[in-house]
């Protein structure tokens, strides 16, 4: 068997491999219900190639071990992490996109995708509020598009030679962050941490203290990250009063919506996210929720121009283009890439906007409907007004309560639910994410009942 397709004609060996693959992939998740959100054990294939390629029928054999010791997001119970199942428009997206193999590198190298990505992203922008000179780059994954945000960031104000130059951010941003600062050369002093308040938001009191003291010092500021979704409680930082600071001392503001800025896209819930239309730039990462393949994750910015003023450095391998036009390689750190744009484009074409809208509204409703029927009495629980929420026992010292979400959490598994285990203050919690359409409010009952009754 040739490994090419043909050119000229219908290759029926690819026609079969891919009908007997995808057979497979739909029995994988018919059967995820029946299944745990993990695998208990798992084998692997023989990792490196044969003398002799393998045959198709020995590639889908090996596949399957694969496929068996896969998360499966698809189980009611997988309510671990920000992962949900994917729209199955998406997953025709991602076999489109392999199968075209082009490159967003250049115009010539994807011509309807790079004007899809280009017309998407202004599609967000628009719905979030950014203005009439905003647009936006995909990037593989929210930490890409964080660091890209900053780097910007540091280039437009003029402070990319400053080594004392700082930004701000909350106690509770993501971890993406401290990545960010080794990868740009910073060093740990140039991350100002701002505390939060009781509900897990930046404090905007602290936020003046502390730029007021490193001004006194003779630093600069060059950004400020506001978190839409903290990573375990789902907090969103009063993102009006941070525009209004940043807009008075003039300085980027950056809004890390990672997890919560997909909710700008509907005008039920776009009021969580007031003030973010005054951002410099947003992430946002629609497969956090809307069951987009991954990757898919999108940089906005309110002037398109700063990425290309940032990241271009000239494309001689390519056709130029149009004045005030730039190659995807152009608009980012990456250069290749593949065009993620389509699993999205098709993904929100199949759901419409009543289908969006119902995703992020049934999401919360799980999560008020978990936290309406978990024992307050026993478990002190944090959340935010999206769809995570976390919990702890109370009274208990940080020991007593590290032990109990490791045992509880393996009981769970053992029981079907998947949840994570993060460390937040003092202690760990048990996260629960609500965003599996597959979880209904009678696995919700069931998993209420198993944590109400682990406390002794």
């Amino acid at each position: 068997m040739d490994p090419f397709a043909s050119p000229h004609n219908l290759d029926k060996q690819l026609l079969a491999l891919l009908g007997e693959a995808s057979s497979n992939l739909c029995d994988w998740l018919s059967d995820s219900g029946s299944q745990g959100p993990i695998p208990d054990s798992f084998d692997l294939p023989e990792v490196s190639p044969s003398k002799e390629g393998v045959s198709n029928k020995v590639l889908l054999k090996e596949l399957n071990l694969l496929m068996n010791g896969a998360y499966r997001p698809s189980h009611p119970g997988a309510l671990a992490h920000l992962d949900p199942p994917p729209l199955s428009a998406s997953i025709v997206g991602e076999l489109i996109c392999a199968g075209l193999n082009n490159n967003l590198l250049a115009q010539e190298l994807s011509p309807s995708f790079s004007s899809l990505e280009r017309k998407l992203c202004k599609w967000f922008c628009e719905k979030l509020g950014l203005g009439d000179l905003s647009g936006g780059v995909a990037a593989s994954g929210g930490s890409l598009s964080n660091l890209m945000a900053l780097v910007m960031a540091r280039n437009i104000t003029g402070l990319e030679s400053d080594p004392s130059a700082v930004f701000f951010a909350s106690d509770d941003c993501h971890v993406s962050l401290s990545k960010a600062v080794r990868i740009m050369g910073l060093t740990q002093d140039s991350f100002k941490k701002i505390p939060t308040d009781e509900k897990g938001k930046l404090n905007v009191s602290c936020l003046y203290s502390i730029f007021k003291k490193i001004k006194s010092e003779g630093k600069k500021c060059f950004a400020v990250v506001a978190t839409a979704g903290t990573t375990v409680r789902g907090a969103i930082d009063p993102l009006a009063e941070i525009a209004e600071f940043c807009q008075k001392e003039n300085i980027w503001l950056h809004v890390d919506g990672a997890i919560g800025g997909i909710y700008g896209l509907s005008t039920t819930t776009s009021e969580l996210l007031k003030g973010i239309g005054s951002a410099d730039s947003i992430t946002v990462n629609p497969q956090k929720l809307l069951g987009i393949a991954k990757t898919s994750s999108l940089l906005l910015v309110a002037d398109k121009n700063n990425l290309s003023s940032t990241f271009s450095t000239g494309l001689p391998y390519a056709e130029p283009l149009l004045e005030n036009e730039f190659h995807g390689g152009e608009l980012g750190i990456q250069g290749t890439r593949s065009a993620e744009s389509l699993k999205l484009w098709i993904g929100l074409r199949q759901l419409g906007e009543e289908g969006i809208e119902k995703i992020l509204l049934e999401s919360i409703k799980r999560r008020c409907y978990l936290e309406s029927i978990i024992d307050p009495l026993n478990f002190e629980i944090i959340s935010g007004p999206l769809h995570l929420l976390a919990l702890s026992p109370k009274n208990q010292s940080p020991s007593k309560a590290s032990c109990w979400s490791k045992e509880t959490r393996n009981f769970l598994l053992k029981n079907k639910f998947m949840l994570s285990r993060p460390m937040y203050g003092d202690r760990y919690y048990l996260k629960a994410v609500m965003g599996n359409p597959n979880t209904k409010f009678e696995d919700l009952k069931q998993l209420a009942y198993l944590l109400n009754n682990s406390i002794i």
